[in-house]
């Protein structure tokens, strides 16, 4: 696995404030699919999200890679210091299922 860049830590507040606005879909409702952040160690973040937040096509039951890409670009142009995980997926909590996203801020400018 390739090496990690460093993540420098921010508020709480502030990497949530910033993760809910990115999941919120102007086109579908306007309120954020937002639902739970977990942070790391090494200053990185997961976020958890309602499944809603993507809008599927009539027979598809999960969202397209192309759907996944455009909300790691949608970040990245909010936010050019954030580092987006190639991966992704879905996990249960309880008896609701979330999507999660990994994500962290680069610790040196580029």
């Amino acid at each position: 696995m390739k090496d990690l860049p460093d993540f420098r830590a921010r508020s709480r507040e502030n990497v949530i404030v910033y993760i809910s606005r990115m999941l919120t879909n102007e086109h579908h409702a306007e309120e954020s699919q937002y639902h739970d952040l977990i942070e790391y160690p090494d200053d990185h973040y997961r976020v958890l999200f309602n499944p809603q937040f993507f809008v599927l096509a009539a027979g598809q039951d999960q969202p397209s890679k192309s759907q996944w890409n455009s909300l790691k670009k949608k970040m990245k142009r909010h936010d050019d210091q954030v580092f987006v995980f190639k991966d992704y997926g879905e996990t249960q909590d309880a008896d609701q299922r979330y999507y999660y996203l990994d994500f962290g801020f680069f610790a040196h400018r580029l």
